[in-house]
């Protein structure tokens, strides 16, 4: 049976640039221990926009350029990347590129854990867990809350308690 971690969107723009907080540049520590000590495969997803952002209908929604493709603020963490061996771009918040590459590994062998981690809580990483919990209805879809942080402690304190009532398991509180 195999495990695997799914490590959402730990971009600079979202830990210490344009949409940086406190709680993001907190977690980075334990994101970071959960990724070097997992067994199994690993995937990060990149939020990916591109120069005309602010003109999209997420761009209208929440204007704040971030994560432009090939700046400093769209990559991974620097003390991430040597772990980011395979990742997805998404240019939303959920990833149906993701639930393909989920697949195409459950068929190699069957995946009996999937393990989420990120940002931010109440937007990527809810998105891409019930997304997954649609694709996988019998394997463990697990939260580690203490490696995800939201827009704000309410707004994640809201989408764990949200992705209890859908069987997701949270552990790390």
């Amino acid at each position: 049976m195999r495990n695997v971690l799914v490590v959402v969107d730990m971009q600079n723009d979202f830990i210490n640039g344009s949409l940086g907080t406190a709680e993001a540049q907190a977690i980075l520590p334990n994101v970071l221990k959960l990724v070097k000590d997992f067994e199994g495969e690993i995937i990060f997803t990149k939020d990916t926009h591109e120069t005309n952002y602010l003109d999209t209908k997420e761009g209208k929604n929440l204007p704040v350029e971030h994560c432009i493709k090939n700046t400093q603020g769209w990559e991974i963490a620097d003390c991430l990347l040597p772990y980011a061996k395979v990742v997805i771009e998404k240019p939303t918040f959920g990833s149906l590129v993701l639930i393909e590459k989920l697949q195409e590994l459950d068929k190699e062998e069957k995946i009996e854990t999937i393990t989420f981690v990120g940002l931010c809580t109440d937007i990527c990483v809810i998105s891409n867990v019930l997304l997954t919990k649609s694709a996988f209805l019998e394997a463990e879809i697990i939260v580690d809350a203490s490696s995800c942080a939201g827009v704000t402690p309410q707004s994640h304190k809201n989408a764990l308690e949200a992705m209890k009532m859908c069987q997701i398991k949270i552990v790390g509180e």
